[in-house]
């Protein structure tokens, strides 16, 4: 698979691995990486947890929907943050410009792989469970996915190849 003008946009879970598989993706398929958490505390100059605490989940939202809809998203793979699919207009942007892959991973691999819920920047209600937040966002995953792929027992490099492998699928099935 050769660069293209179409983006690769993952979403999932926070610790489904978007960032990771990512930039495997991006060195497989020649395109550049970009990750939405890392440019929205780069444009904010501060920690997404510390948006969460002085202003509030739903600001981190607004300033991820912001940054998202103010990418060009041309040609790249993105990791978006777990809460990217609350915005039906950053969806949209990113769905125009790509194919949006939800990387699917079950709730006890998860919840093993995201000890830090008090310092990741989650953009979530106060005293809202994990459980909880994967229950609500897991429907809205699937809404907007073109391609799931189900990383359960799968390593980064595997699934990287299934996206590979699902996207080419894809390709084939719009010619024929």
């Amino acid at each position: 698979m050769t660069a293209s003008s179409s983006s690769i946009v993952l979403i999932g879970m926070p610790g489904a691995g978007k960032s990771t598989v990512g930039v495997l993706l991006a060195k497989r398929t020649c395109r550049s990486f970009v990750d939405t958490d890392v440019l929205i505390q780069s444009q904010e100059g501060r920690p997404l947890q510390e948006i969460v605490d002085k202003d509030g989940h739903l600001a981190l939202r607004a300033i991820e929907e912001q940054v998202i809809v103010g990418h060009g998203c041309i040609g790249c793979v993105i990791a978006t943050g777990g809460s990217a699919v609350y915005s039906p207009v950053a969806m949209e942007h990113l769905k125009r410009h790509g194919t949006v892959v939800f990387l699917d991973v079950d709730l006890a691999t998860l919840e093993e792989r995201v000890q830090d819920l008090d310092t990741r920047g989650l953009a979530k209600r106060p005293h809202q469970s994990f459980r909880d937040l994967y229950n609500e966002r897991k429907p809205l995953y699937r809404k907007y996915a073109d391609i799931t792929i189900d990383c359960g027992g799968l390593t980064h490099e595997a699934v990287c190849v299934s996206v590979i492998a699902a996207l080419r699928e894809q390709v084939r099935g719009c010619t024929q």
